[in-house]
């Protein structure tokens, strides 16, 4: 198939081509320059990878490109790299081929696709079936693996279709699947939603909300899909939806019943809110909300599924980020400070590590050990930030030795049961830090070896 370029293209030269031995022209691409101080002619193309490059040379001087031995990510860049060479005979070749034999391919990496084909108008095969594919089965597209990652240039056209063929309560779903996505510190559960969170996954979906025609719920889904995150509706709206959901019914034999249905759990949510209306969101770029929750139950000795009786405030004092990654900064900022919780995300991994000190930091040279029974240690391993569910809690056993305050160190705990070592004038990012189990009663990592801090944030806690 590849034959019938040649009548466009050069006879075979690809004995020149691998011939390096004599060349007055040279071409440089992505970060790969070949320089010659004879050569006559220097061109680049910076925003071609060389390994593309080579097989586009190997097309114009042999006239022969076969897809089928690369993969389609290269050929999506080969598309690119023809598009920018004015290869205008191998795009429509290219764009036929993506979609004849890559369009499950091209389904599950949509985002892509559809960037790469709107770029420029030399993509109008790619741009009609991108178009074609979100009118007749935006389900594919809801159901991608990255579809998180569409912008929201493509979802809002998604949802402005007439004809969907996806009804509205999966529309509304899946808005708020991308929404929340948008911020990896939202929970999936608007229960646990402070005000802040609201205003942020509001100011994320403003767009969208005008397109969602609520109007087509049930009263039922309407109280359980979409009443939680009201406040991320304009009022004026909200007020005429509650309205309307509480008059509007075609079964007017059962609508007393449906009312009073309806109220109630209109007000159940109305209190679970009021509870978390005085939620702040914590300061943290490691932990959210949630963590906050499970460690105010740990300092109050609960279990997991006791109620919540104090919802401490977490007042962030250090920051790495911000502040420093020495033992020195360490001190300066912490040093007599009680009541504190140490926070650390670990580099090229997802655990988080931390521990609750309920005594003042010290800077000591000797005896480096302060006393506590109140201690404990943690630490919290999910491919989701906002996700608590794997998590190892260690309380002190040898009191004696529950806080170390030795001055070359961070915020550590135990015999080395969780020791943030730096030495002197040396930063925390240094591979030196480790867990054992020596004064605490349990591990808090399944490895003693040691490990890099991407991340660490000390708070005060108050009731």
């Amino acid at each position: 198939m590849a034959d019938r370029f040649l009548s466009k293209l050069s006879q075979n030269f690809l004995e020149i081509l691998d011939d390096d031995e004599y060349y007055d022209i040279t071409i440089e691409v992505g970060n790969d320059p070949h320089k010659n101080d004879e050569t006559l002619i220097h061109i680049k193309l910076p925003n071609i990878l060389p390994e593309i490059f080579q097989i586009i040379l190997r097309y114009i001087y042999g006239g022969k490109i076969s897809l089928m031995e690369y993969d389609t990510l290269d050929i999506i860049k080969i598309l690119v790299a023809a598009n920018e060479l004015s290869l205008q005979e191998l795009i429509p070749y290219l764009q036929s081929f993506l979609i004849e034999n890559k369009e499950n391919w091209i389904e599950q990496n949509f985002n892509l696709v559809y960037q790469t084909s709107f770029e420029n108008d030399s993509f109008l095969d790619l741009q009609k079936f991108c178009t074609e594919l979100i009118s007749k089965q935006p389900e594919k597209i809801f159901n991608s693996p990255d579809f998180t990652s569409i912008s929201e240039k493509i979802l809002i056209s998604l949802i402005q279709l007439d004809d969907r063929k996806i009804n509205e309560v999966q529309i509304w779903e899946n808005v708020l699947k991308w929404g929340i996505a948008q911020n990896p510190g939202l929970s999936s559960d608007p229960s646990n939603y402070s005000n802040d969170d609201f205003i942020t996954l509001k100011n994320i979906l403003q767009q969208f909300i005008p397109f969602i025609k609520f109007t087509d719920f049930t009263s039922k889904e309407f109280v359980s899909k979409v009443f939680p995150y009201r406040k991320i509706i304009p009022e004026d709206l909200q007020d005429n939806l509650i309205k309307y959901f509480l008059d509007h019914d075609h079964s007017k034999s059962n609508k007393k019943s449906e009312q009073q249905q309806t109220i109630k759990t209109i007000k159940k949510i109305d209190s679970n809110n009021n509870n978390n209306k005085n939620k702040k969101s914590i300061d943290s770029k490691i932990i959210t909300n949630q963590h906050v929750e499970l460690i105010s139950k740990w300092i109050d000795k609960l279990e997991i599924t006791d109620e919540l009786k104090n919802l401490y405030e977490f007042k962030l004092i250090l920051r790495g980020s911000r502040d420093g990654f020495t033992p020195e900064k360490f001190h300066e900022f912490c040093d007599n400070q009680s009541n504190t919780i140490s926070i650390i995300k670990l580099k090229d991994s997802n655990e988080i590590l931390g521990g609750y000190n309920p005594i003042m930091w010290q800077f000591k040279i000797y005896n480096i050990y302060s006393e506590t029974k109140d201690s404990f240690i943690f630490s919290f391993n999910n491919n989701n930030m906002k996700d608590i569910k794997n998590h190892i809690l260690s309380r002190v056993k040898n009191k004696k030795y529950a806080i170390d305050n030795n001055f070359i160190h961070g915020p550590s705990f135990g015999q080395e049961d969780l020791q943030i070592y730096g030495g002197s004038k040396r930063s925390f990012n240094d591979r030196t830090s480790h867990c054992k189990k020596i004064s605490y009663e349990k591990q808090i990592r399944k490895t003693e070896d040691h490990f890099s801090i991407e991340e660490y944030e000390i708070f005060q806690i108050y009731k």
